[in-house]
């Protein structure tokens, strides 16, 4: 073996339920060394504390169904673990090989090198928020799927329902109560299940509202809720969807980081003295630019304060409400600008983006304050 220029071991792992693949570089190694483990917790920490006699681990491993469960077990032990996130990691094109071994080892050479970007590792209660408000996001659209469902099942049946516009209201369901008993055979029973079904779903979804609500008023979640409950177009499901997929603010040093994190910064093509910018890059986190762009539908109406509004920004601090009434403004012109020539989705999506950068200050603001 080479002699070691340095007292750090690089460690790459590939990690699986059942199994986890170590690839060990001691200092500036050209060979790993790979060793396999059970998917076992304890017989990783039996690795790293073999390691520590020799040197400082750091170790890393893809973002994954895994979790974080793994790196937060290292940390706790003391050693240095980071999760990379799985799109951002250099490949070569012409490389169509992919096992165990050979992703563990390539982990451990680009972290050495430096060419990996680890995600921000959310801690317990962040990360069960995350899942509850994501909880409730499957859950609405489960419900839109049996509504879709139900009607196509009742108009391929050729029973309409016309005495309202709009379907779903008071009428439509005591029209569907009533239409459940008086059909029969397989019919019947198809609607039946169907709508105990929905049922179901709904009386669900107002369970995980009722739980998202109770946390909102707790701490740490109390203070940056109000601040952004501030907004046009922001509630409480809205700011705590925000809050649980953006973490930590502090991470992000500016607003365009935070914009390019949401995936709503453009693409672009340039080459020479051709410039060409696309689409938004829809690179990072879904969930957040999700909401952010329904919430920035709200701004393409006049820019006025209703009293639902004004009792949210009752009892804030000046600056907070400063900064939503300037966003509020800004906004609406905003909107209003780029709609005269660009369809209404392309300026939605560009409120949006300058509406990060809002949440930015505010969430700063609401940080400084603690």
């Amino acid at each position: 073996m080479s002699q070691h220029t340095t007292d750090t071991i690089w460690v790459g792992m590939d990690v699986h339920q059942a199994s986890i693949t170590a690839a060990i570089l001691h200092g500036d190694d050209v060979e790993p060394q790979v060793v396999r483990l059970p998917g076992d917790l304890n017989a990783a920490r039996r690795l790293f504390r073999r390691l520590a006699e020799k040197g400082v681990p750091r170790a890393c491993y893809e973002a994954s169904g895994a979790g974080y469960v793994l790196q937060r077990a290292l940390s706790d032990d003391g050693f240095h673990c980071e999760v990379i996130a799985p799109s951002l990691i250099p490949s070569r094109p012409g490389d169509h090989r992919k096992t165990d071994r050979l992703d563990a080892v390539h982990l451990a050479r680009q972290f050495r090198s430096g060419h990996l970007t680890a995600v921000a590792v959310p801690d317990v209660d962040q990360e069960a928020v995350r899942h509850l408000v994501r909880a409730h996001l499957f859950n609405r659209r489960q419900i839109t799927r049996a509504k879709h469902r139900i009607a196509g099942i009742l108009r391929t049946g050729g029973y309409h329902f016309t005495e309202t516009k709009s379907g779903w209201t008071k009428q439509h369901r005591a029209w569907l109560a009533k239409l459940r008993h008086e059909l029969t055979g397989p019919m019947q029973t198809v609607v039946t299940s169907e709508l105990h079904h929905l049922e179901y779903l709904e009386a669900s979804l107002s369970s995980l509202e009722a739980a998202i609500s109770e946390i909102s008023v707790q701490p740490p979640w109390r203070a940056p809720v109000e601040a952004l409950c501030c907004f046009r177009g922001i509630k409480t499901l809205t700011a705590m969807t925000i809050i649980s997929e953006i973490g930590d603010i502090k991470r992000f040093g500016s607003p365009r980081q935070l914009m390019g994190y949401v995936g709503l910064v453009p693409s672009e093509r340039s080459s020479g003295e051709r410039s060409h910018r696309g689409p938004i890059t829809k690179a990072g986190n879904r969930y957040l630019r999700r909401v952010l762009i329904e919430s920035s539908w709200h701004y393409s109406k006049r820019a006025c304060s209703t009293l639902k509004l004004q009792r949210r920004r009752a009892g804030q601090d000046p600056a907070v409400i400063g900064i939503a009434l300037k966003a509020q403004h800004r906004l609406e012109r905003r909107y209003q600008h780029l709609s005269r020539t660009k369809h209404t989705n392309k300026a939605t999506t560009a409120v949006a983006r300058e509406l990060c950068g809002f949440l930015w200050a505010m969430l700063w603001e609401v940080e400084g304050r603690r």
